[in-house]
């Protein structure tokens, strides 16, 4: 039996412990660049979302046909259950949970099946904006908009642009749970940005739930290879009958809750807070 990757190990090992220390949004991954003040000067103040500049959008196209071909390639045989409680919603946040540097291409998947696939823009962490390689450039440049922690930059250019992405009709694709966890079957609790975008923008949530199901094949990794189903939940729309605070809390509750209630269904166990790799890992061998 091939040895599990000892890389892979250690970020399993650090899920049990966030787990175990009731931090369920915590990084688990290694080696992710660390922005320092003056990277996120140089870089992400003055970040380019909607592609304006002509050599941006030639690097944003390249990109976007890249992922659309690997999208294709990938998910050939995926399964897309719910594809109505999407249809006929021109704009949106669609939310996910997050196990994969390449599980957006689940969520592309459906755009394609929707033909909008030039209609998806995707939030990513700062720090994305300086990895390397093939994985760097499309995270770079693939209609991708980069959330930092700087006042100054979500005030005048993250914001200003999520308003034109919604007036234009587009689909924003954020992971609530905040960080990417290996595998990891369970739903996590929701940070609130996507919730109140919702609603400062008055767009609905849609909510996409991944399945991971294991094949009997041993990736180089050491674990079993995957396919995915997506499962998308009804719409959440903003309560405008109660206040900014509330409202926001209220679908990100909501939200939740019909996520947990999907994972029981199609996993099959009781959601509860403990660690048990066989059973929260995807594709784990003993």
């Amino acid at each position: 039996m091939k040895i599990i990757d000892d890389n892979r190990l250690k970020i399993i090992e650090n899920i049990k412990k966030a787990v175990e220390e009731n931090d369920l949004n915590r990084k688990v991954e290694e080696g992710d660049p660390i922005v320092t003040e003056e990277q996120r000067r140089e870089v992400i103040l003055d970040f380019d979302i909607l592609r304006k500049k002509v050599k941006n959008l030639s690097k944003a196209e390249i990109a976007r046909s890249i992922a659309d071909k690997v999208t294709k390639q990938m998910h050939a045989e995926t399964e897309i259950v719910g594809l109505e409680n999407i249809e006929g919603i021109d704009s949106a946040i669609i939310t996910a949970n997050h196990f994969s540097k390449v599980d957006s291409t689940v969520t592309r998947h459906c755009m394609q099946k929707l033909g909008k696939s030039k209609n998806l823009y995707i939030i990513v962490q700062e720090s994305n904006m300086f990895m390397q390689g093939d994985v760097g450039f499309l995270l770079k440049n693939c209609y991708t908009v980069p959330i930092s922690s700087n006042y100054e930059y979500t005030i005048n250019n993250m914001m200003p642009a999520l308003e034109e992405i919604f007036k234009n009709k587009n689909y924003l694709l954020i992971y609530p749970e905040k960080e990417m966890w290996y595998n990891y079957k369970k739903p996590r609790p929701n940070k609130i940005g996507a919730y109140h975008y919702a609603c400062k923008f008055n767009v609905p949530v849609v909510p996409f739930f991944i399945e991971i199901i294991d094949s009997d094949e041993i990736n180089e990794e050491g674990f079993y290879e995957s396919k995915y189903k997506l499962h998308i939940l009804k719409p959440i729309y903003p309560d405008e009958s109660v206040p900014f605070k509330i409202r926001k809390e209220k679908m990100r509750k909501q939200e939740f809750e019909m996520r947990v209630k999907k994972y029981e269904e199609v996993y099959g166990v009781k959601y509860d807070n403990t660690f048990d790799a066989k059973r929260d890992i995807a594709g784990w061998v003993e």
